[in-house]
């Protein structure tokens, strides 16, 4: 039992390798993994939120090839032919102006409509919303503005 002892001890000592400096090797990767992972999300959280905008522009331009030959715009997006989820898993929301009651039209922060054709919006990655963009749960939310002006976080807006 003992020469395996010394043999492992002479084995470790050949590869130069000790308790302190493995100790240390394992406290650094930790430490660039602290650094590494945050960076990560931060930077796969900014491709949702391009993916985003870039599905609420694709479905402006089908609501308006739909009021090029309908004469209106839908009631909801199921009229469209291709309904999707957003990056974070859940419908775009969308509200024609036409029906609409004051109450259900997204506000900015002077309570004036972002839009006068339709609101298309995604709640963000929280999943919840309220109808102005000043309120905290709307603050993450992808939207589209000023008739199409604006498609971005609603904090940018």
């Amino acid at each position: 039992m003992q020469r395996i002892m010394i043999r492992h001890r002479r084995a470790l000592h050949a590869l130069g390798v000790t308790l302190l400096e493995l100790m240390i090797a394992v406290t650094l990767v930790g430490l660039l993994m602290a650094v590494a992972l945050p960076s990560y999300h931060a930077y796969v959280e900014r491709g949702k939120i391009a993916i985003a905008k870039r599905d609420i522009l694709e479905i402006s331009f089908k609501l308006e090839r739909y009021l090029y030959f309908k004469n209106a715009f839908p009631d909801t997006l199921a009229d469209l032919p291709d309904t999707r989820l957003d990056p974070w898993g859940a419908p775009y929301r969308y509200l024609s102006m036409e029906g609409a009651k004051v109450g259900e039209k997204r506000k900015d922060k002077s309570l004036h409509p972002l839009n006068s054709d339709y609101d298309l919006y995604s709640m963000g990655p929280d999943g919840q919303s309220q109808t102005p963009l000043t309120a905290k749960a709307s603050r993450d939310d992808i939207i589209r503005a000023n008739n199409g002006g604006f498609i971005g976080v609603a904090a940018d807006y």
